[in-house]
């Protein structure tokens, strides 16, 4: 087994640093038109990530199992070298877009990541706001397995790109030098991937690199200032509410179904999916208003 470091264990004392650095300067700096921050709202987000490292270690166990059945079956074996992690993590990355952007396109996929996206603040701590039910993340990475890569060595590169997207959930930083803009995922580049604007759903999915956004199409500059949060907000800090909202309107919806075709439709359809001819009820769970097909159309 590949004896590689646990970079968010390294990672958590840059972590706590750098949230007191940014709530220090809102302080002293204030500026209205951020979000900024507020205490309930920070206390969920790091409570909703403290929660993930328990779930995470529970769904850990399959997880491995079958990422081991399929390591062993492949006679693929990619070695752990310097220039290969380089390129395993470019590989991880690759198929990270691809999850991302499932996680918003397929409404009990986005059951998950709704909770990454349900603070109305963009800081720091919205970076520690992390799901419970991270079960559905591990099928994009299959791939990679089966082309020789050891599941620990995909372990690290996908906590890598964890702790990079750390720093990018900050309205304190602007726009970056061009190059550095067209290549990586920035602060400006993930503002625009938490706001709720019409214009701005459902974009920039890019982990560390943003240009799988710009080969996709799914790219979206930063104009207007973000509005960050849902098209229907949750009006709740509790985190298992949090944790499972959507959830519990997906079931509510397909309680309410007349067909099979309207209940798959409920759940494997985009956020905002509605039977052709209906409109979206009032109070309804969802959280979009407009499947994201045709938002990333």
């Amino acid at each position: 087994m590949p004896n590689l470091p646990d970079v968010v264990l390294w990672s958590v004392p840059a972590f706590v640093l750098l949230t007191v650095v940014e709530m220090v300067s809102y302080r002293f700096h204030p500026d209205e038109e951020a979000a900024g921050y507020e205490t309930k709202d920070a206390a969920t987000s790091v409570g909703m990530g403290l929660g993930s490292l328990v779930f995470d270690a529970l769904w850990k166990i399959p997880i491995v199992a079958v990422y081991t059945a399929v390591y062993e079956l492949t006679p693929l074996r990619i070695p752990v070298l310097w220039w290969t992690v380089l390129l395993m993590l470019l590989g991880q990355d690759f198929f990270y877009y691809w999850s991302h952007r499932g996680h918003h396109v397929v409404r009990i996929l986005w059951a998950c990541h709704v909770v990454h996206h349900s603070s109305r603040k963009f800081n720091f701590t919205t970076a520690l706001r992390q799901p419970w039910t991270t079960l559905t993340v591990w099928p994009f990475y299959v791939p990679l397995i089966a082309l020789g890569v050891h599941p620990a060595a995909l372990a690290f590169c996908s906590s890598a790109n964890l702790v990079y997207q750390f720093w990018v959930h900050t309205e304190r930083v602007g726009k970056l030098p061009r190059p550095f803009e067209y290549v990586l995922n920035t602060p400006s580049h993930h503002r625009v991937h938490h706001a709720s604007q019409g214009g701005y759903l459902d974009r920039n999915f890019g982990g560390i690199l943003i240009v799988w956004d710009r080969l996709f199409r799914s790219f979206t500059g930063e104009g207007e200032r973000p509005v960050f949060g849902l098209t229907k907000n949750i009006a709740t800090y509790n985190p298992l509410r949090v944790a499972t909202h959507e959830y519990a309107a997906i079931a509510r919806d397909v309680r309410a179904a007349d067909s099979w075709h309207e209940r798959a439709g409920r759940i494997f359809g985009g956020p905002g999916w509605q039977p052709a001819g209906r409109s979206p009820a009032p109070g309804a769970g969802t959280v979009h208003e407009a499947t994201a097909a045709e938002r990333i159309a």
